[in-house]
């Protein structure tokens, strides 16, 4: 038994107009199978996508807060000149810088249309072939303790533990990375950023849900009524969802 992220789910009040910004910031495909927006790498609409973790935009009524995300992208670059180029294509698309109070670092921070952070990451070596997307990354308060649910929750590799960082990947080498950071912040609103897990074909989605209810995963009531997925949270709060099989 075992789960895989298949995509990162954004909530927005313009799902159309954050999923192009990304398709273009990630040099991807939008696509628009129902009420959501689907940004995957070229080509056709293939779900789930078999190698990317794919973003998949899902309309809100309610704009983002002032509270800062507690799960961002981070984008790769090849070079300094790629960095500075990403960067200024970005603004260009309409995203806005961003200071968190980061000083002087050798990344670049930004919001996407509807204010959601990321980062333009200076090129390292490390993320050379990850792809458009280096990092999906998670604060969390005890990264041991979060690399420990989801390295058992996911079958993704765990690559570094840290008392301040963690960082797991998928076992194929391909693909960002899932990074979890130590962070004092806290929860200070509902996540709008989380991840979507699917099973594999031929296990059962009720099952891996009581799996992970033995691992600490707790059930979240978010409203979402009778649906085909459940939502869960992680020891430390972070909402995902286990979707169904199609």
């Amino acid at each position: 038994m075992a789960l895989h992220p298949v995509q990162v789910n954004i909530k927005a009040v313009d799902p159309v107009a954050v999923g192009r910004f990304w398709a273009e910031a990630l040099g991807w495909t939008a696509h628009h199978p129902g009420v959501t927006t689907y940004v995957a790498p070229p080509g056709e609409l293939v779900w789930p996508d078999p190698v990317a973790v794919a973003l998949d935009l899902v309309p809100v009524p309610e704009s983002k807060g002032t509270a800062k995300n507690r799960t961002h992208l981070d984008l790769a670059s090849t070079s300094t000149e790629h960095q500075q180029e990403l960067v200024e294509r970005l603004l260009a698309l309409g995203a806005t810088p961003v200071d968190l109070g980061q000083g002087e670092v050798p990344w670049t921070v930004l919001a996407d249309v509807e204010g959601n952070e990321f980062c333009v990451l200076e090129p390292r070596e490390v993320y050379r072939e990850t792809g458009p997307i280096a990092a999906i990354v998670v604060d969390c308060a005890d990264p041991r303790e979060t690399a420990r649910f989801w390295g058992a929750a996911i079958d993704w590799t765990v690559h570094e533990v840290a008392d301040d960082h963690a960082t797991l990947r998928a076992a194929t080498g391909t693909g960002p990375y899932l990074e979890f950071l130590r962070s004092t912040d806290g929860r200070a609103a509902p996540d709008r950023i989380h991840l979507d897990l699917l099973p594999y074909p031929g296990d059962d989605p009720s099952a891996e849900v009581a799996r992970l209810r033995g691992l600490g995963a707790t059930p979240v009531d978010l409203g979402q009524g009778e649906v085909p997925w459940t939502v869960l949270a992680d020891p430390d709060g972070h909402e995902f969802c286990v979707l169904a099989l199609h």
